[in-house]
């Protein structure tokens, strides 16, 4: 039971033919996160009753009720609700948060009998992208620990990475999902908006999250999918299930190589060209395009996620929701509970997305912004006429150093790649393309396919074929 090899499929043969049970499989794992934990920090909570719920899986699997994931191990992201157990979303303002409802996604696997092993550390409320804004601490990536696996969903992927969970569940605002999966040489897959019902997530950014999966491959990232998806009535977003297109094996990708000239590290460029060309081998048509919005895309990003997230966290006022912290008047219950409850990225957000919603700057700001929106979605209907996919590195470097960039800026600039799939709502997919050396250390990158909206099966068609080498 080699748990850094160990596939989904290769789990649930292994489970259906008795080699090992549901218990077994969860000690194995358990054994793992005690033994590496502490040094990823990845779990900010393991769960107290794993071995009871491999007892009800096995119970299953001996009366014949199998499903994909039946006794399967998985971690989730701590901003996605388990009934009765707490969901903190790495801020100290939910820190004693107990859910009393499970999320549509979470109901699901519950009804498959998965083992739920714990909640993954991730950036606070979802915002930032290395996992340092944790009220609970960074998490350190497996395969450099003085480095950084990427955020918000850093935890989620850490833990495939190191071997201590089989898949996790995680979300993607703005790269969410991508962004961990390239830095810690995963499959991190974003569903197109309204695949998966967001019923149960804590929101950042409405219009922009979405809940994902990530696996140590495509295809263990697509059963996980595949037992989520669905319309859920409960989610005004959810797409109806006649959606989606058929997985037919489109041949061509776009690439816009022009925008890739600005900014993307010249390693991670030369392991991109080299997967480009396995793919032409493959049978792939790669065409240069031009996608004229692209570069505005981040700017109208960091407008439209704060002012979502200005909107979103005003329920947490020391009032309503989460932490409460006395004052004299209800301006004092706010500025204390709000300067203490949130850290310092969160408070950022808030005061610019605050800003750009205000009566003098709503028309400068953010009504631009959304016609950027806009834009970008029609530039890509018109760019997937001609082209099935759209590929690009997922990120443009290997994963950072802890506290290497300290500057807001220079962190938001790590997302100029994958931004855009939000703000259009497109499925996309990263999958690992190799390693670049940074300072002695082989550091995994990532390859970012895109897809239209509908073609999340197509897209898992061809991520098989990027990590088939």
């Amino acid at each position: 039971m080699n748990l850094s090899e160990l596939s989904v499929g290769e789990a649930r043969r292994a489970l259906d033919s008795g080699e090992y049970t549901a218990v077994d499989l969860a000690k194995k794992y358990l054994t793992a996160i005690e033994e590496k934990n502490s040094d990823l920090n990845a779990y900010v909570e393991v769960f107290s009753d794993v071995l009871d719920q491999a007892k009800v899986a096995d119970e299953k699997i001996k009366k014949g009720e199998v499903s994909a994931l039946t006794g399967i191990p998985i971690a989730v992201k701590d901003n996605i609700l388990i009934k009765d157990r707490n969901a903190s979303a790495g801020s100290k303002m939910l820190e004693h948060y107990v859910s009393p409802y499970d999320a549509t996604v979470i109901e699901k696997l519950k009804n498959e009998s998965v083992v739920f092993l714990g909640r993954t550390n991730m950036d606070e409320f979802a915002l930032g992208g290395s996992t340092e804004n944790s009220a609970w601490g960074p998490t350190k990536n497996p395969h450099d620990t003085e480095r950084v696996p990427g955020g918000t969903s850093g935890g989620s992927a850490a833990v495939v990475a190191a071997g201590l969970a089989l898949v996790a569940l995680g979300s993607d605002t703005g790269g969410s999902i991508r962004q961990p999966a390239s830095f810690c040489g995963v499959v991190g897959f974003k569903p197109t908006y309204g695949a998966v019902s967001r019923y149960g997530l804590i929101a950042a950014a409405s219009s922009l999250d979405q809940i994902g999966t990530i696996g140590k491959t495509s295809e263990d990232a697509k059963i996980l999918f595949d037992s989520i998806k669905g319309h859920d009535e409960k989610d005004s977003t959810s797409r109806p299930d006649d959606f989606y297109k058929k997985a037919e094996r489109e041949k061509s990708i776009g690439v816009p190589r022009k925008f890739l000239a600005k900014g993307i590290d010249s390693k991670v460029m030369e392991r991109f060209e080299e997967k480009l060309k396995e793919l032409e081998v493959k049978g792939y048509e790669i065409r240069d395009i031009e996608i004229p919005s692209l570069e505005y895309a981040l700017a109208a990003y960091y407008i439209i996620n704060p002012a979502e997230v200005s909107s979103n966290l005003a329920r947490f006022d020391g009032i309503r929701y989460g932490l409460s912290l006395e004052g004299e008047s209800n301006d004092e219950v706010y500025e204390k509970t709000r300067g203490e409850g949130f850290g310092k990225e969160v408070r950022r957000r808030i005061l610019v997305g605050t800003f750009v919603l205000s009566a003098g700057y709503f028309d400068a700001y953010y009504r631009k912004a959304a016609a950027v929106r806009n834009l970008l979605r029609s530039d890509l209907e018109k760019i997937f006429k001609d082209v099935g996919f759209i590929a690009m590195p997922t990120a443009p470097t290997p994963a950072f150093k802890l506290g290497e960039k300290e500057d807001p800026l220079s962190m938001y600039a790590a997302d100029i790649c994958t931004v855009p799939v939000n703000l259009a709502g497109v499925p996309a997919v990263s999958i690992p393309m190799g390693s670049v050396t940074e300072n002695g250390s082989q550091l995994p990158v990532g390859f970012q396919c895109i897809g239209p909206l509908g073609s999340d099966d197509a897209l898992f068609t061809i991520a098989s074929d990027v990590e088939r080498n």
